[in-house]
């Protein structure tokens, strides 16, 4: 694996996503003042009309409904989503459906993006129009979307169920005639591993919206989801929201609880509710449903399921480890720390590496083993076997690894290769720790190499840069079945370190080793397991040939290093014909690898690979989707519009969002139809951008105008326009976005006189992410930040000087808050 010597450009991504359950981070562009100054917005457009222009000059990216449209057409086909959710055991089995109605007066085609649960995998898919049913086939994507378009083109009615990401899907439904109510289910099933002995379900609503740097001229079609239309902020979903689970647990339930919409629970018995919704949140579509559930004495439940098919049977083991110990009864533990010094690594990248690296070696017990290997083109190790962890080795490995400084190309194979042959200490646990910015064309091998080694040694991944390759981290740390940590900035490396100890300093078994006697077990996902550090089930899947006999045992060392072993007779277990869903998920599991595969170094083996499990399994998958056809023809006359489902902004996103994606910082927008409005009402409810409003630019500056807190001008700058504007804030906990926003306001001047006056080159357009914790007393500690590169240490103690003089009210007794604050650079 090489890459190019001396330092590389990492690129500035603008863009939005990443949610995580009921909150959200997102990295957006504001409205800029050349786009206010050029005019304002560009015209809007008629549902599925193109856009005027060179695609060359715009970017993928999603843009905002405008509610003024074509007479006859219905915008808002979605009338209604729903999930009804069945929980048996570890498996929860959920059948979506999506009711469609044109009420319009014109036949349509309409497009809705959807999300899913990356665990997921979905088999089925029906369509219903009327009394008729037409049940879906799996075919490979191009000739799913041939069959799709064909019927379109002559008439009758079809589905289409792709999916973009593995979890972002698109349904397509075409010619909904008016008044016509279409239902089509989705299908899926998904396995619960409880993280602390907490199960959650987790059921995502919408698809936040997403930027893609390419035009739409680069755009592959598995970009071109992203150019979706969305609500203003604050507009509810535009279809009524419902979920209904049943949870039939197996073992009595201690608590059930849904943090994120208000619902109704009835228990039937001790160990079986059911959950509702409330009705006051049929407009709950905007943010994810979450329900967390504890069984009494916080058991988890652990055995074999068993799944005889026709043509071949599957097995799912959960085992749940035993407790913790006291940390006095840890065994030692040995760290191998593989590092990369390479050309890209020059810099800021490096300097983290060390900080961090720093401060994990300075962490280690003195009953702990260390080594270090540094990498580039070659590799050298600070020693041919592991050292104790004296202060005098410590002192040693972190003044070696203070002389890097950066150069030469990367070897990442061999430095792995080297890494795992190193003689291991016995009685420890041992752990590699690669740290790395993912700059290296990580062939298939590498994947290979920590897989085939899962038992010798747990494999942590630590990305490091302003930009990292996420894709190798990710893939990396999932394939080695350890953890992944990205840090950003110089700042987070103590607190990475610190997360990092408190994951393994009390592992909960090492050694283990599985092993099938008497039990034709094969095709097994995980084919090792590495040492658990944290508390939870270990989790296997797999196939099975003959009598379902023998047995599946566990061995291994408890944290205070005594011998474990679990046997779980085969017999007991019983094969069931109600486990069908182990056939899908074995599927999902081999597909998940192979796509991990595929993202860094695509093979067309291993994509005929997917395709043929998609096919073989019934199962969505990057390759392959779900079409339904109607046998008769209904719409003869050729006229539709095609119409994307507009989508609500998810809770607390800001419109700035959207706003930011289109051309010079403005937002592309969408007519939709909508009843008509007199004249005068037209013009007032029309808004920014508008054919009709009063004024464009004067729309637009009120608009920006709400967003961006000015700040005084400097120097050879208009008088009057802002430096910097205040983007999206994010605040956890009890304190509201408004009172973050007054106090940032009132500080910008002094924020910005740093961020303009110590030696950073910024210009027009450039994005700064300020995070920091606002302790009970109201004082603001933990300064960080990202998007500037640069950086001086007069530059830095300035920043975090102005950044600290913030004061908040005091809540005693609260717990400390965070913080996250966009900047935009408005001029220069």
């Amino acid at each position: 694996m090489r890459k190019s010597s001396g330092s590389m450009s990492k690129s500035r991504v603008l863009g939005a996503g990443g949610c995580s359950v009921c909150r959200w981070v997102v990295v957006l562009m504001l409205f800029t003042g050349a786009a206010l100054a050029a005019g304002g917005f560009p015209p809007p457009r008629a549902c599925g009309a193109a856009e005027g222009g060179d695609d060359a000059d715009r970017s993928l990216s999603p843009y905002f409904v405008v509610t003024n449209g074509e007479p006859g057409v219905d915008a808002l086909p979605l009338k209604e989503t729903r999930a009804d959710v069945d929980i048996a055991g570890v498996i929860a089995d959920v059948r979506v459906t999506q009711r469609y109605r044109n009420e319009g007066r014109r036949a349509i085609e309409a497009l809705y993006v959807f999300p899913g649960s990356t665990r997921s995998a979905v088999y089925a898919m029906k369509m219903t129009i009327g009394e008729r049913v037409i049940e879906a086939r799996i075919e490979e994507r191009e000739a799913a979307r041939r069959e799709y378009e064909q019927a379109r083109d002559e008439g009758r009615t079809a589905s289409l169920l792709e999916q973009h990401r593995p979890n972002v899907f698109q349904m397509n439904v075409a010619n909904i005639l008016p008044g016509d109510e279409i239902r089509v289910e989705m299908s899926y099933t998904e396995i619960l591993v409880p993280e602390d002995r907490v199960y959650s379900f987790v059921y995502p609503t919408v698809v936040g919206p997403r930027y893609q740097s390419p035009s739409e001229a680069q755009g592959t079609d598995a970009d071109r989801w992203v150019q979706n239309p969305y609500l203003h902020e604050g507009e509810p979903a535009p279809y009524d929201f419902d979920i209904r689970v049943a949870l039939n647990a197996g073992m009595p339930i201690r608590e059930a609880v849904c943090g994120t919409h208000r619902v109704d629970i009835r228990y039937d018995s001790d160990a079986r509710a059911f959950i509702r919704l409330h009705d006051t949140e049929r407009r709950g579509g905007d943010r994810d449903f979450v329900l967390r559930y504890r069984l009494a004495g916080d058991a988890v439940h652990s055995g074999l399921l068993l799944y005889e098919g026709p043509d071949e049977k599957f097995f799912l083991l959960m085992a749940q480890p035993p407790e913790r110990t006291v940390l006095a009864e840890v065994p030692p533990r040995e760290f191998i720390f593989v590092v990369d010094v390479s050309g890209s690594m020059h810099g800021f990248p490096l300097d983290v590496s060390k900080r961090m690296l720093r401060e994990l070696i300075s962490g280690l017990r003195p009953s702990d083993c260390f080594n270090v290997l540094l990498f580039a083109g070659g590799s050298m190790v600070l020693a041919e076997r592991s050292l104790p962890a004296t202060l005098e080795n410590i002192q040693k490995a972190i003044a070696r690894i203070e002389e890097e400084r950066g150069g030469g190309g990367t070897e990442l194979l061999p430095a792995l290769e080297r890494a795992m042959a190193l003689p291991r200490s016995d009685g420890f646990s041992r752990s590699i720790l690669l740290v790395t910015d993912g700059y290296v064309s990580a062939e298939p091998e590498a994947f290979d190499l920590v897989r085939r080694r899962l038992g010798e040694a747990n494999l942590f991944v630590f990305g490091i840069g302003s930009s990292v390759n996420r894709h190798l981290v990710d893939g990396l740390a999932r394939v080695g079945m350890g953890e992944p940590f990205v840090v950003l900035r110089e700042s987070e490396a103590a607190e990475t370190a610190a997360r990092f100890r408190r994951l393994v300093q009390w592992p909960v078994m090492t050694h283990l080793r599985m092993a099938f006697p008497g039990f034709d077990a094969y095709d097994i996902e995980p084919p090792a397991i590495p040492d658990l550090m944290a508390d939870r089930p270990i989790v296997v899947v797999g196939k099975w040939r003959g009598a379902a006999k023998g047995a599946v045992t566990l061995e291994g060392l408890t944290g205070a290093g005594k011998p474990y072993q679990a046997r779980i007779p085969v017999e007991k277990a019983g094969a069931v014909t109600s486990c069908k869903a182990l056939r899908y998920l074995w599927a999902r599991q081999r597909v998940a690898l192979l796509s991990d595969y595929n993202r860094l170094q695509p093979s067309d083996a291993r994509i005929e690979e997917v395709t043929e499990l998609g096919l073989r399994y019934h199962l969505l998958t990057a390759y392959t989707s779900f079409v339904a056809v109607d046998s008769i023809v209904r719409e003869a006359t050729g006229e539709r519009t095609t119409v994307k489902q507009p989508l609500p902004l998810p809770a607390g996103v800001s419109d700035l969002a959207v706003g930011g994606m289109g051309p010079m910082g403005s937002a592309k927008m969408m007519t939709v139809a909508r009843p008509a409005a007199a004249p005068q009402e037209a013009r007032e409810e029309a808004g920014p951008g508008v054919a009709g409003a009063p004024d464009k630019n004067e729309a637009a500056e009120d608009r920006a105008d709400e967003a961006v807190e000015p700040s005084t001008g400097g120097e050879g700058e208009p008088e009057g326009r802002p430096r910097w504007a205040i983007g999206p804030i994010t605040v956890s906990g009890a304190l509201e976005e408004a009172e973050v926003r007054r106090v940032v306001a009132e500080r910008l001047e002094a924020w910005a006189d740093c961020l303009d006056g110590k030696g950073v080159a910024t210009r027009k357009g450039d994005l700064v992410t300020i995070r920091f914790r606002i302790d009970p007393s109201g004082r603001v500690k933990d300064v960080s930040w990202s998007g500037l590169s640069g950086e001086t240490e007069a530059f830095r103690r300035c920043l975090e000087r102005a950044v600290e003089a913030c004061r908040f009210a005091a809540r005693p007794g609260g717990e400390a808050l965070e913080v996250v604050v966009i900047l935009e650079r408005m001029n220069g």
